[in-house]
C-alpha cells in the first residue's frame, strides 16, 4: 500500500511539472499568433472545452451561483491574460498575474469566512511594493495598460481559485468547461480577417488542446496524490519559465526594474505559502497523533 502511496505522488509530482511547463507556454504562442486577441481567446478555449467535454463526459452545467460565478471569472481571466500578452512583456503578465494568492486571501476571508492572518497582510504589503516597481520604469500607453489588466487578470483568477475550492464536494472543472464555452461565444464577433497564418493555427490549436486543455486536467489529477507544499511550489515553475520562452523565441526583455518586482511577488507569495502550510501541518499534528493513539 505505502508502495503505491508512493508511486502515485511520483506521478502526481511529475504531472505538475508538465502541467507548470504547459502553462509556461502560453505567453510565447500568444505572442506568434498575429490575431485580436479577444479572438485568440475565443479560439483557445472552444478548442480546451472540447477536450475538457469529452473528458468530463456528460458535464452537469446546473444554475448554481458559485458554479456561474466561477465561470464568468475563468473567461474574464483567460480574456485578460490574452489582452495583456499582447500589451506588455510576457514576463510582465505572469508575474503580477501571479499576484493571485494575494487576492485570494482576501477573496477566502469574505466568500469562504477563512480568517485572513497578519501574515496575509504583510504578504499583501510586500507584494503591492513589488508590483509598484513593473510600472516605475517608462512605459507605453499600451505596455501601461497591459500590465493593468495583467493585474486584473491575478484578480479574477483569486475568484476563479476561491470559487472553485467552493465546489470542493462537486465537481469543479464543470465551471472551468463552462468558461470555456462562455470565452468563446463572448468572442465570436472579434473572429474576423485578416486570419493567422498556418503556424498561426497550428499555435492556436496547441494553445487549445494541449496549453489549456490538457493542463487542466492533468493539474486536477494531481492535486489528489501531492501534499499542499508540492501543490503549491512546483507550478511556480511558471512564471520562471514562462519569460525564458519568450526570450529565447523572439528576443522579448522584460526591464530591469520589472525583473526586480517580479523576484520581490515571487518571494513573498513563496514565502507565504511556505509559512501557511508548515503553520498547517504543525496545526493538525496533534489531531493526527490522538488519532493515531
Amino acid at each position: 500500500m505505502q508502495s503505491k502511496h508512493h508511486s502515485e505522488r511520483k506521478k502526481a509530482v511529475f504531472l505538475l511539472v508538465c502541467t507548470a511547463t504547459l502553462w509556461s507556454t502560453s505567453g510565447l504562442l500568444i505572442k506568434i499568433v498575429n490575431w485580436n486577441p479577444l479572438a485568440i481567446a475565443g479560439v483557445r478555449s472552444a478548442i480546451a472545452a472540447l477536450l475538457i467535454g469529452a473528458y468530463v463526459k456528460k458535464p452537469k452545467l446546473n444554475r448554481s451561483l458559485v458554479q456561474w460565478g466561477a465561470a464568468l471569472a475563468y473567461a474574464m481571466t483567460v480574456i485578460l491574460f490574452v489582452v495583456a500578452n499582447k500589451l506588455t512583456t510576457s514576463a510582465n503578465v505572469i508575474l503580477l498575474q501571479y499576484t493571485a494568492p494575494v487576492y485570494g486571501a482576501i477573496f477566502a476571508w469574505f466568500i469562504l469566512g477563512e480568517r485572513t492572518t497578519w501574515l496575509d497582510w504583510l504578504t499583501i504589503v510586500i507584494v503591492f511594493s513589488g508590483m509598484g516597481l513593473f510600472f516605475k520604469e517608462e512605459l507605453a500607453p499600451g505596455a501601461f495598460w497591459g500590465n493593468i489588466l495583467a493585474v486584473l487578470s491575478g484578480v479574477s483568477f483569486a475568484l476563479v481559485a476561491v470559487l472553485l475550492r467552493k465546489q470542493k464536494d462537486g465537481l469543479p472543472v464543470e465551471s472551468v468547461l463552462l468558461g470555456n464555452l462562455i470565452t468563446a461565444v463572448v468572442a465570436i464577433p472579434f473572429m474576423r480577417g485578416p486570419y493567422p497564418d498556418l503556424s498561426g493555427w497550428g499555435a492556436l490549436v496547441f494553445m487549445g488542446l494541449i496549453q489549456l486543455g490538457l493542463s487542466y486536467i492533468l493539474y486536477t489529477q494531481a492535486l489528489k496524490h501531492v501534499t499542499a507544499m508540492e501543490g503549491i511550489l512546483i507550478p511556480l515553475l511558471e512564471p520562471i519559465l514562462n519569460p525564458i520562452w519568450v526570450l529565447l523565441f523572439t528576443g522579448e526583455k522584460p526591464g530591469s526594474w520589472a525583473l526586480v518586482g517580479g523576484a520581490i511577488v515571487l518571494v513573498a507569495v513563496t514565502a507565504r505559502s511556505i509559512i501557511s502550510t508548515f503553520q498547517e501541518t504543525r496545526r493538525r499534528k496533534p489531531e493526527v497523533e490522538k488519532n493515531i493513539n
